[in-house]
């Protein structure tokens, strides 16, 4: 199964069981492509339009260039993780420490924060995208050096690609470089991709690819064991920070690297401003709260609405030597909901899924306004690729060919969930509704007010979760209000191992999922999400067995979209088919990065558009903005 958040956005899970790890291939095995043919070198790359930076930009307008640089920023563990157990960041086994994809991992490229996705050369000063979109080169920039002083070359990086896209890292890299035919070294400094398929995902993510020693692991005497079972070894990176120290797997500290090489670039300029960096791990939420007010740790990013409005409060912030601050952003949300597994016979008609969604009542469980949750009504929230109005000429050049086949609200307005505002004679509205759809789908009440088909089976819908996951609040209402009308909603809460191998292997009527954010939204996810190709494979993203002519259409457009016209149209017409075919209830997003600090801190005057505050989990390519652009005050 593709890397998604399946606890939603108060809740953060472990990585999957380990996997069997055959011998890495260390030859080319994909079949040759020939060379496509090459666009200019370029020192920033826009997936549409031009970059914002031009050649010769000397830093990007949301970092202080002349930020000083000076202290130890202290955070805590980012995540439900309370300790880690190797220093191996790529595989899948045990769990990392946080901060090493911040700190100490680079990557070829820079995703630019304050515009639509563009990347800028870091570790490659240059690359060159083919016209046909079916190749990358990257030229390596001269003073690249990892922090054992070797240069990086571009044999470091074939290496890096062979390991990731091999059985021995985290399948989610191996699921990222699913589209590269081979890698190909041309020359010390210079590397060339050669894609299966032309693909825009697939170049961004070959540019966010991080590149490790080939010296990393490597034994005294020369040898080099398989690739999981480098855990404790400290990794040789090329990153502005090296790994200090660290404590019982409860605490790591990193620390700044004098002779960092991209120090006085611009893509890094006014960036890694503390001297060290130390994460503390908490094992409680409650202890992690009451250290942070008593100033343990600088910095915290917040998820739960509870803890923002009833803890994180106090004279310590009416004093404003604690800052709460929610700092709007445009980052594209993905979907929070209850997915719906469409294999289930009882989830295969639409009115019973329809139904469903009647019965939610999202303004019962939004106990926390200030918050600032918001109802989920697309696949592209808090984004330009939502749908829009009635359907554009684009949208329906899409469309029509399956105007058949497609819900008839398809065609008209954008989806708008089900919610009542408090209101309940909204609510019995809302009730009798879905009453009306389940009687026309076949389901009667029995003498006992159960809903029950013509076979005697009563309608009932297990929500699965797992164990840690604090499901009454949102569930128990959810269950009265589908009493009224006869159906039957219930939890099962399992561990987390077997809340994984479910939705592996689609044993489920109803889970949470929450789909990617995105600055712009990746085709090869929504492939994984809703194609038809991934619906009978089993541990794919599609968990609701969506199989659908109109949805592979949307998506083949969007993936052969050269203009942003082109795409916004394809998204839109992807999100008026999911969110109409109700394969899903909708939950919520929250389009702010909600963030508490101690008063200690200066930031540059322009905040970037897309960044988080750190990163859960790690794959995020997002600029983690505090705590690279921050600074310590004087």
């Amino acid at each position: 199964m593709r890397r998604r958040d399946v606890l939603g956005l108060a809740a953060l899970a472990a990585g999957p069981s380990l996997a069997a790890t055959p011998a890495v291939p260390t030859d080319e095995v994909a079949p040759a492509v020939p060379p496509s043919s090459p666009g200019a070198w370029v020192h920033a790359f826009a997936a549409f339009g031009e970059p914002k930076y031009p050649r010769g930009y000397t830093h990007f307008d949301y970092v202080n260039p002349d930020a000083p640089k000076r202290g130890t920023l202290f955070l805590k563990n980012p995540d439900r993780r309370t300790a880690f157990d190797k220093l191996n960041y790529f595989t899948i086994r045990g769990d990392p420490p946080a901060g090493v994809a911040i700190f100490v991992m680079e990557t070829l490229t820079f995703l630019g924060a304050d515009e639509l996705q563009t990347m800028y050369g870091l570790l490659a000063e240059e690359f060159q995208v083919a016209p046909d979109r079916r190749a990358v080169t990257f030229r390596l920039h001269q003073k690249a050096h990892f922090s054992n002083g070797d240069p990086v070359a571009a044999e470091d990086v074939k290496y890096s690609y062979d390991i990731l896209a091999g059985p021995f890292a985290d399948p989610s890299y191996n699921s990222n470089l699913s589209n590269v035919a081979r890698a190909v070294v041309l020359d010390p400094r210079t590397i060339r991709f050669e894609l299966k398929e032309p693909g825009i995902d697939q170049i961004f993510k070959l540019g966010r690819m991080p590149v490790f020693s080939r010296k990393y692991g490597l034994k005294a005497d020369g040898s080099r064991p398989p690739f999981d079972q480098i855990i404790d070894e400290t990794p040789i990176s090329s990153g502005p920070y090296t790994i200090a120290k660290t404590s019982n797997g409860r605490s790591i500290e990193f620390q700044r690297d004098p002779n960092y090489w991209a120090r006085d670039l611009p893509v890094t300029r006014g960036m890694f401003n503390f001297d060290r960096i130390v994460y503390r791990y908490y094992a409680d939420e409650d202890v992690e709260t009451e250290a942070f007010k008593a100033g343990e740790f600088d910095l915290m990013r917040v998820y739960a609405a509870k803890l923002w409005e009833r803890q994180l409060v106090g004279p310590k912030f009416r004093d404003r030597r604690i800052i709460k601050q929610s700092i709007p952003t445009e980052t594209g949300q993905g979907l929070q909901s209850y997915q719906l597994n469409l294999r289930r016979p009882i989830l295969a008609d639409i009115r019973v899924r329809k139904a469903l969604c009647l019965t939610y009542d999202w303004d019962t469980n939004d106990r926390y306004p200030d918050f600032g949750l918001t109802v989920a009504n697309s696949v592209f929230n808090n984004s330009e690729f939502a749908a829009h109005g009635l359907p554009s000429a684009g949208e329906l050049r899409l469309l029509e060919p399956f105007r058949n086949e497609l819900p008839a609200e398809v065609f008209g307005k954008p989806y708008v969930a089900a919610h009542t505002n408090g209101d309940p004679y909204a609510l019995r509205r809302n009730l009798l509704e879905a009453r009306e759809l389940l009687n026309s789908a076949g389901w009667k009440l029995d003498g006992a007010g159960q809903l029950r088909n013509a076979k005697g089976d009563p309608l009932v819908v297990e929500f699965l979760a797992p164990g840690s996951q604090d499901t009454d609040r949102r569930m128990l209402p959810w269950a009265r209000n589908a009493a009224k009308v006869g159906m039957t909603i219930r939890t099962r809460r399992v561990d987390y191992a077997l809340f994984s191998r479910r939705l592996q292997e689609f044993d489920f009527d109803m889970a949470t999922i929450v789909e990617p954010d995105f600055q712009l939204p990746a085709v090869a996810d929504y492939a994984d999400i809703y194609g038809s190709k991934s619906a009978d494979v089993k541990a794919s993203g599609n968990l609701s067995g969506v199989k659908s002519k109109a949805v592979d259409r949307a998506l083949d457009a969007m993936r052969a979209a050269t203009a942003l016209e082109d795409f916004r149209d394809a998204c839109r017409a992807l999100d008026r088919i999911v969110m109409w075919s109700y394969w899903q209830v909708p939950e919520i997003y929250k389009a702010d990065e909600t963030l508490a600090y101690w008063n200690k801190f200066a930031m540059p005057a322009v905040q970037p558009k897309h960044f988080v505050t750190d990163l859960v989990p790690e794959l995020d390519t997002r600029l983690t903005w505090p705590l690279k652009a921050w600074w310590l005050k004087g």
